[in-house]
């Protein structure tokens, strides 16, 4: 029944209905009063929320569920509003607060206690080949506002003693690995600490920045500061085993006016409060009403060393789809010249076409990188002369009509490329002996190119360079990306990595050339080169390096310092130089990711280069 000014409370059992009180929810502006509902077949948030990730009332009707709105969703696709059940149940597992999807735009305000009727519904953020876990909410709603200005239940503390350290359970089995059906532990598994949350309101207070804001107004905090924390306020993903349990993804929830621009290492003091929300692209989210103030943390991009004389400085670096309209010219040169310090030999991935993605046939870059030259010489940086293979068109992946590529730079001053013609789209480099020694076939030249493992994806570019007399192979590569592998946040667990496959017969084909090398020569100095799209640790890695042939130089730095990108707030390996057995013992190389993009907000792209310098 409805009292003036009251809601009904609805309840699991007429035995808790008989032992229900009337309980009131102040405020300035109005009192509440809940109180038991005349049917005991009524639910109650947690009811519907249940102990498992699905509902027990997926696709089934409710009516008179009640609760106070603790956040509007005024914009986007999911337009509609949370509330929550200020008088939970005693069960740690299930949720007390659910998301009222409307489609448009809500009639409701922050404080209303409403009543609302509707079907529950189990969506999945992306669908549900994404394999992301399901966000219970009830559609096609029937809302009545009871009253206005209440008090909005007590935001739950996310801190580093509530989020467990393990990160998932194991799914089941059964189930194809799902999680779906099984209890929640909320003291046992991260993952099920959030979901015992989901459509609540939560706070965190003074967290520390761990992945920038980007250009869709979200970042990444942590709420456990020393949770595999490197020198420059970030959190390292260092293993399979370790998924840094307390990361979250903020975003505003369109009342914070200036959401905070960011870097990591930046602090976000004071306290940030919202919703907690599922979403496609970073899984559970704090959605702030609430934001704290930010306090930066004083990043500065980094600067590698200057090679010696006597030392070849070899880099990679991924210059994220450039192409000749792009604006981003002169501060790519900067970074190379000043913050690279002008290396030898730059491998450069994602290198577009004349025409960056209009779809008209273009292949050919060299205005891309004539443009990119210029600006390096406007810079202060040497001229550098490049070498590679132009792709059939739309065979290589990457944006369509795009046409990425690697491509060599070099300092014609320091280092020479050794020509041999005939490498083209199709056609595979190999390995001759010249005088004793191993020699290319073609140079520049393409790996393998019609293997299957290159199949929309970059083919490696192998070229031959002469550095103070000695040979040096470099190979530069682009590997298949991670799109398809199922999120950390999956409703699988452990998730499905399916872009392994591909990446691994490309390792594979790699490592083989590379053999092919040392068999003609074993003493050969090779550099494997690029954005390997895979962890140091990963099994991607391990083919590269199948044995000994190549080594992952990156290996050499402690593991905090062992990143070059930051995804959804874990600092990672993507791009690698690994070694052959000459350079790896010669005891004279040196290794820096150079961190000027990753870590911050205005980065020009989501990568950080990769230095090498040592003595061939």
């Amino acid at each position: 029944m409805y009292v003036p000014g009251g809601i009904p409370l609805p309840s699991k059992s007429s035995a808790r209905l008989a032992a229900l009180t009337v309980a009131a929810v102040c405020s300035a502006a109005s009192t509440v009063v809940l109180t038991s509902p005349a049917h005991a077949d009524s639910v109650r948030i947690h009811d519907i929320q249940g102990t498992t990730r699905i509902s027990p009332y997926a696709g089934k009707q409710v009516t008179d569920v009640t609760g106070i709105v603790t956040g509007v969703r005024t914009y986007g696709s999911s337009r509609g509003f949370w509330i929550q059940d200020p008088n939970p149940d005693a069960d740690p597992a299930t949720s007390e607060g659910v998301f009222v999807f409307t489609g448009s735009t809500p009639k409701v305000a922050v404080g209303d206690a409403v009543t609302v009727s509707g079907t529950i519904s189990e969506f999945v953020p992306g669908g549900t080949s994404s394999g992301n876990q399901a966000l219970t909410e009830i559609v096609r709603p029937t809302v009545t506002v009871v009253s206005s200005g209440n008090a909005v239940p007590a935001a739950t503390v996310i801190d580093a003693k509530s989020v467990p350290s393990a990160y998932a359970p194991v799914g089941d089995a059964a189930a194809n690995g799902s999680v779906n059906g099984l209890t929640l532990q909320p003291s046992k598994y991260a993952l099920d600490r959030y979901e015992s949350l989901e459509g609540m309101n939560v706070q965190v207070s003074d967290t520390r920045v761990v992945g920038a804001t980007d250009p869709f107004t979200e970042l990444w905090v942590t709420v456990k500061p020393w949770e595999n924390r490197n020198r420059r306020g970030g959190t390292v993903y260092g293993s399979y085993d370790s998924q840094n349990t307390g990361r979250l993804q903020i975003q505003s929830l369109g009342a914070v006016a200036d959401f905070p621009t960011a870097n990591v290492g930046d602090t976000l003091t004071g306290t940030t409060a919202g919703p907690l929300d599922y979403n496609q692209f970073g899984g559970y989210t704090l959605v702030a009403n609430k934001i704290g103030s930010l306090k930066g943390g004083g990043l500065e991009r980094e600067t590698t060393e200057k090679q010696k004389r006597g030392e070849l400085a070899v880099a990679t670096y991924n210059v994220e789809n450039l192409d000749p309209t792009d604006a981003t010219f002169e501060e790519h040169a900067a970074a190379i010249v000043h913050n690279l310090q002008s290396p030898d030999i730059v491998s450069l991935e994602e290198i577009q076409d004349n025409n960056g993605s209009k779809n008209d046939g273009t292949v050919a870059a060299d205005q891309t990188l004539t443009k990119l030259t210029d600006a390096i010489v406007a810079a202060g940086g040497p001229k550098y002369d490049w070498r590679s293979v132009d792709p059939a068109n739309n065979t290589d992946g990457g944006e369509p009509g795009g046409n990425i590529r690697q491509v060599f730079l070099f300092n014609p001053e320091r280092v020479s490329f050794t020509d041999r013609a005939g490498g083209d789209a199709t056609t595979a480099v190999g390995v001759t002996k010249e005088h004793g020694r191993a020699a290319l076939t073609v140079s520049p030249g393409r790996i393998d190119p019609t293997n299957t493992a290159w199949a929309n994806s970059r083919k490696p570019l192998a070229g031959e360079f002469v550095f103070r007399g000695r040979t040096v192979f470099v190979i530069a590569n682009h590997f298949n990306s991670k799109g398809g592998d199922q999120a950390l946040t999956s409703q699988y667990q452990p998730p499905t990595r399916s872009s392994e496959t591909q990446r691994h017969a490309q390792a594979t084909a790699v490592n083989t050339f590379v053999k092919q090398i040392l068999a003609t020569q074993k003493n050969a100095d090779v550099v494997t080169l690029g954005d390997i799209n895979d962890f140091e640790f990963s099994g991607t890695t391990k083919l590269l390096e199948d044995d000994g042939a190549l080594w992952s130089a990156i290996k050499s730095l402690p593991k905090s310092e062992r990143y070059s990108y930051v995804y959804q707030g874990n600092a990672q390996v993507l791009d690698q130089i690994l070694v052959s057995p000459s350079i790896r013992w010669s005891c004279d190389f040196e290794y820096d990711s150079v961190h000027v993009n990753s870590e911050f907000n205005d980065q020009i792209s989501d990568h950080d280069p990769q230095v090498l310098r040592f003595t061939p």
